[in-house]
This record gives structure tokens, C-alpha cells and sequence, in this order.
């Protein structure tokens, strides 16, 4: 009996790569092999050389159609050589897990994202043309007042845990019509499978709502928290020592680095990063324990117990997990090696 497999890739969208999907047809006990796409249409070749090669990397159940079709989730590939692609941000992180993997490096991504009204372009729950009541009552809200879009969340829930996912929690954030969930733990190329493969589950599931996902970093200017991806990551010495958890922070705000992983922590840096709405400001690096105003936040426990990990606050929403766990990966790792 046939089944369907849908494949998934990274695209080469900018400033900030979108999840790309098509379906292949599969007879009973084909596996799905290598396939290919007209990269002209997504920002990866020129049409007088367009095709662009799909390798499967990775595959799980698909939640939403059932039966036996399945997700494949694909690194993509230069026809010359089989040559990861200069938009395979997987390939780094593949070499970063390579290199480091005998640390053991896991992460925990929390991923933003605001619900807008396609009819408006507002977040759900801001009225027509106005503004609710002030953030306070939102974050983990209860009530149709402050809560809206909980039936698409449970569904993506759902959809996540029956994939076989590493989702470990959502929660309603903030601002109204912001909602949070969170990948792992998980290693330096895992999480970023698992990031990608929910996103596009909560994206398709969406359609269905009529409701459009955003992971902008500030889809609304003012006084309204930004969207992020706070990244929570350890190497087994950090999960053994204290000392470990300080000799990362320090390696994460040694000179030249905080410019260079906030080049790969999404668009819109600046206006997230304020100094305002739980956030250190982007020109400045600071680390402290139960600090969400700094950039590296120590949790309280993580100090009590003398070990634990750590937590990122810095990447946006519209970050890439992939470039995420691989400058976190590189950076901490050489410096605990």
C-alpha cells in the first residue's frame, strides 16, 4: 500500500530562512531516497542551474495526515558533488557534534512565537485598531480574556508528542497571543532536527486556524516583550561542577565573542535587545545567577546544587537552532576541552 512521505528542507530565505514542504508517493517498503527541487524558487540556485539535492536525514511519524506517512526532514546538497549547500546550516552543526560529541553538549530551546489575525496583521487578542490591558495577566494566563489560540496549541502539542519529538513543555507567554514551547534536551544536531520538524507541524496545523505564526523578534514595537529563543545548554562537566558552569560564561563573553554569536542570533537583535523586557542590551555582555535581565542567566538551582547548565537569553525567536547549538557548541566546548 502506498504511502505518503513529506520532505522538508531549510530554504534559503533571508534575512531569516523559512521551512520549506512537498510530497513524495512511496510504495509499500520503498525507503525515501535522495530527491531534488528547483532551488531558483527558493533563494538557492539560478534558474540556468536549479536543481537542488534533498539528502534525508532524518524522519518521524506524520501526526497530522496518520497511517503510515511519515516526515523527512532533508539537508540540502550542491548536484556537483553532494557538497552540503552554502545555506546547510546542518552540516556545522554536524561537524561542531563531531568534534565535541565526547562532552556530551545538550540543549533546551525555548521557542517564542505570536499568533497574528491575517485579517488585522495584529497579535490575537489585541482588538481591532487598539491595545489590550497592559502585560501582567498574560504569561501562563488562564481565561478568555487573556488567553488566545489555546486549541491550535494543544493540537501542535499533540502533534509534536505523537511525532516522537523532544517537546518538553509550552506555556502562554508574556504579550497576549504569545506562546512558547520548548525542544529538548537533546544534542547539537538533535535539537535542531526537533526545532525544524515543530515548527513546521505548528506552521501546517495553523493553516487549519486560519491563524498566522510569527517569530519575528518584535512583531509589536513599544512597550511588549520581544520574542525569543532562549537557548539552555550543558556539557557533562557543567553537569558536574560549578566550576565548569562559570568557565562557560566567561568563554561566551571572552572578547569578540558576543559580536560574533549575535551575527547568528537572528534578525532584529537590536530591537529586542533593549535593556528593557527581561533583556541585557545587545551592546553589552553580563552573566549572573537568576538574572533575566542579563545575558547569560545562572538558574537559581544551578548555583544551589553547584552544577547544572546554563541559559542564553540573547537569540531571537527567528534564530536558526541549527547555527545556535553550533556557535554554543564551539565556543564552550574549546574552552572546557
Amino acid at each position: 500500500m502506498a504511502y505518503r512521505a513529506e520532505y522538508l528542507w531549510i530554504d534559503g530565505s533571508v534575512p531569516t530562512a523559512e521551512i520549506r514542504s512537498k510530497t513524495k508517493i512511496l510504495a509499500d517498503g520503498d525507503e525515501p531516497g535522495v530527491w531534488g527541487y528547483d532551488g531558483s524558487s527558493t533563494n538557492q540556485a539560478t534558474g540556468d542551474n536549479s536543481d537542488v539535492v534533498l539528502q534525508p536525514v532524518f524522519q518521524c511519524p506524520d501526526p497530522i495526515r496518520g497511517g503510515n506517512d511519515i516526515l523527512v526532514l532533508c539537508e540540502t546538497a550542491l548536484t556537483a558533488d553532494l557538497s552540503p549547500h552554502p545555506t546547510n546550516t546542518r552540516a556545522g552543526a554536524r561537524a561542531a557534534l563531531e568534534k565535541y560529541g565526547d562532552q556530551e553538549p545538550w540543549f533546551g530551546l525555548e521557542q517564542e512565537y505570536t499568533l497574528i489575525n491575517p485579517a488585522t496583521g495584529w497579535p490575537a487578542g489585541f482588538p481591532n485598531n487598539g491595545f489590550p490591558a497592559p502585560q501582567g495577566p498574560y504569561y501562563c494566563g488562564v481565561g478568555a480574556l487573556k488567553i488566545h489560540g489555546r486549541d491550535l496549541i494543544e493540537e501542535h502539542t499533540k502533534a509534536c508528542m505523537d511525532a516522537g519529538l523532544a517537546i518538553s513543555g509550552t506555556n502562554a507567554e508574556v504579550m497576549p497571543g504569545q506562546w512558547e514551547f520548548q525542544i529538548g534536551p537533546a544534542d547539537t544536531v538533535a535539537v535542531g532536527d526537533h526545532m525544524w520538524v515543530a515548527r513546521y507541524l505548528l506552521f501546517r496545523l495553523a493553516e487549519e486556524h486560519n491563524v498566522e505564526v510569527s517569530i519575528e523578534a518584535k512583531p509589536m514595537k513599544g512597550d511588549w516583550n520581544g520574542a525569543g529563543m532562549h537557548t539552555n545548554f550543558s556539557t557533562r562537566a557543567m553537569r558536574e561542577n560549578y566550576e565548569s558552569i562559570i568557565a562557560a560564561c566567561e568563554a561566551m563573553g571572552a572578547l569578540g565573542v558576543p559580536e560574533r554569536h549575535l551575527e547568528g542570533y537572528g534578525v532584529g537583535i537590536e530591537d529586542r535587545l533593549t535593556g528593557a523586557h527581561e533583556t541585557q542590551r545587545f551592546d553589552q555582555f553580563s552573566y549572573g545567577v537568576s538574572d533575566r535581565g542579563a545575558s547569560i542567566r545562572i538558574p537559581w538551582q544551578v548555583a544551589q546544587d553547584g552544577k547544572g547548565y546554563i541559559e542564553d537569553r540573547r537569540p531571537n525567536a527567528n534564530a536558526d537552532p541549527y547555527v545556535l547549538s553550533t556557535l554554543l557548541t564551539n565556543t564552550v566546548c574549546s574552552a572546557l576541552a
